[in-house]
């Protein structure tokens, strides 16, 4: 490897297109890259302020580089692709996949056998695919043989054999899944008629196929021959149904590949669909982890190269979400409106699906990992500069402005510290007063947190809008923790997020995972300050019950309920029972009420 300081390589670089590639001390190759300006895009690693902790690390482990300078940029995403296969960089994205896809095979014989196969031999066979599935192949292949009757047997159907009367009718000829090309039953032009038609269906053209039909129904009518011409009609709807379920948008849309991505921090999911005269023959969606901290263009770029190749597609025109850089002979539309548009957005939506399981699959196999994405999550969401592991709740109960209380839960994780869970009686606030309620929790709160050393949350979310928000704020202020502490308001009717000192209200999507967490801690806080708040209103009801006896007071009440433990025990008690407790002249009071 050149001992040439960086600086001097640096200097030395074109400013046309090119691919570049970073080294080691140890001469091994860390990164390949692709760049419009090799210079500009070379210069930037070492000027500018990553924010990607793996990039920095690997600007500091580059001890030399090279670049080879190509004629347009759509070379060098090409020869950074085959660069990033042959050395395969640890910095590198590698869009691995070790599954093996399925084919649907047309022998190269006489009288050609159809199957699916996931090897393929170089025998002069035809192989269509790869599918994304066994589930897709089979569909097809079990709409074909409705159809179209075929050998199933791997017999040698030589002119001379068949001829010789080598063979005999199997049982697939007495089922009529097969016309017996064996026997000279049915001819070669006729089964390679079929075979033509196939080939169009395989692709997605199902035009021939109908018109022959339709033409041979015809022809059997018109000769009274109903019978079989039903038997035709019920081949014609099987394909009329299975088109119309494939039927995306448009007809005329032909050859089409169309790809979407979404992304997060870590992941990005891409989604390929394949589109023949109007339907999707091929689907599929791959996930892709970021090193770099890569932007959705780079990878989409990545993924077009990667996924073309792997299923063998031959389209001409690519439908994209955003202007890049592809092959000189592809057309690249961006949709803006109609059916494209709406295909562009189908693709969208399988992604989104794809994610979502991966999520739910992630959830039960590996919860470590959802925890932290969820967390980093809400940080990007909420604009937190740390990720709100512990979260605090605040919610205040005053029901017909009785009994005020208040509750505080504790989400560690996303999830419900029970544990942690505190109430509180309203102390110094006479009457509904949610803001002036909301400032007292809030403050004895954390005063109690602070005295005690107690763990502080990254994040204090209060129920209600700009009101309580400024209260709860008031209380952090005065024992100094404002700014130390995130805190935000939630909104009930349109469930707006409110930040401090910002008038216009943050709106997370319906469907997120953010909004879904903030919604179960508010959820969970007034469930938990209602169920308080019932409870006290319960306890002061049987007080209210048995000071309503005459004779019977406050301290006469305390001990009843002290060794009872509700007005129902106390009401099925013995008089002598109660005479134990409160004695014989206040017993015969309280029995006599309730007998």
């Amino acid at each position: 490897m050149s001992e040439i300081p960086i600086k001097v390589l640096l200097s030395t670089l074109p400013t046309g297109p090119g691919v570049y590639q970073f080294y080691d001390a140890e001469g091994k190759i860390l990164y390949v890259g692709k760049a419009k300006n090799l210079k500009k895009r070379v210069n930037s690693y070492f000027t500018k302020k990553h924010e990607n902790g793996k990039t920095r690390v690997l600007v500091k482990k580059i001890r030399s580089l090279k670049h080879i300078v190509v004629p347009t940029e759509s070379d060098a995403l090409l020869l950074e692709n085959n660069l990033i296969k042959k050395y395969q960089p640890r910095y590198n994205v590698m869009l691995k996949d070790d599954k093996t896809y399925p084919w649907i095979c047309i022998k190269n014989e006489r009288f050609p056998r159809i199957f699916p196969t996931r090897k393929m031999i170089e025998d002069g066979s035809e192989y269509y695919g790869p599918y994304t599935s066994m589930r897709t192949v089979r569909t097809l292949l079990d709409l074909i043989k409705s159809v179209y009757p075929l050998r199933t047997c791997n017999y040698d159907l030589s002119q001379e054999k068949i001829e010789a009367g080598k063979y005999k009718v199997c049982l697939e000829y007495h089922l009529g899944n097969c016309k017996a090309p064996c026997v000279g039953f049915q001819s070669f032009g006729d089964y390679q008629k079929q075979v033509d038609d196939i080939r169009e269906i395989i692709k997605g053209n199902f035009k021939s196929s109908l018109h022959y039909f339709k033409n041979q129904m015809k022809l059997l009518a018109d000769e009274l021959r109903f019978e079989e011409a039903q038997l035709i009609k019920d081949k014609i709807e099987v394909l009329e149904n299975y088109q119309v379920k494939s039927t995306i948008v448009n007809p005329k849309i032909n050859n089409v590949d169309v790809f979407s991505i979404i992304s997060d921090d870590v992941f990005a999911y891409v989604n390929f669909l394949q589109l023949a005269h109007g339907a999707i023959i091929r689907s599929h969606t791959m996930e892709i982890k970021k090193k770099l901290g890569e932007t959705d263009r780079d990878l989409l770029q990545l993924a077009i190269l990667e996924v073309r190749q792997r299923f063998n597609s031959l389209s001409k025109e690519l439908y994209v979400p955003f202007d890049l850089v592809a092959e000189p002979h592809l057309k690249i539309t961006v949709p803006k409106l109609g059916d494209k548009k709406k295909i562009l957005e189908l693709s969208e939506r399988n992604a989104k699906l794809f994610r979502q399981e991966r999520f739910n699959q992630i959830k039960i196999t590996d919860p470590e990992r959802h925890t932290n994405r969820v967390m980093a999550q809400m940080k990007k969401d909420l604009r937190l500069s740390q990720e709100p592991r512990h979260i605090e709740c605040f919610d205040n109960s005053n029901i017909q402005g009785t009994h005020p209380v208040a509750a505080c839960v504790v989400f560690k994780d996303g999830k419900p510290s029970k544990r942690d869970y505190r109430h509180f009686n309203i102390r110094t606030v006479t009457g509904p007063d949610d803001f002036a309620s909301m400032e007292e929790v809030v403050h004895r709160r954390y005063k109690r947190l602070l005295e005690e050393n107690g763990p502080l949350p990254q994040l204090i979310v209060i129920d209600g809008g700009k009101g309580q928000l400024s209260s709860a704020l008031k209380s952090l202020e005065s024992l100094g923790l404002r700014g130390k502490i995130a805190i935000i308001g939630i909104a009930k009717r349109l469930e707006e997020i409110y930040f401090p000192e910002d008038p216009i209200p943050l709106y997370l999507d319906k469907k997120s995972e953010s909004l879904r967490i903030i919604q179960q801690l508010r959820n969970e806080a007034h469930r938990f300050g209602i169920t308080f708040h019932r409870t006290l209103r319960s306890k002061a009801a049987v007080i209210s019950e048995l000071e309503g006896i005459e004779g019977i007071g406050k301290k006469t009440t305390q001990e009843l309920l002290k060794n009872f433990k509700s007005v129902k025990r106390i009401k099925e008690a013995s008089l002598e029972n109660l005479a134990e407790t409160i004695g014989i002249s206040k017993a015969k009071k309280v029995y006599g009420t309730f007998h």
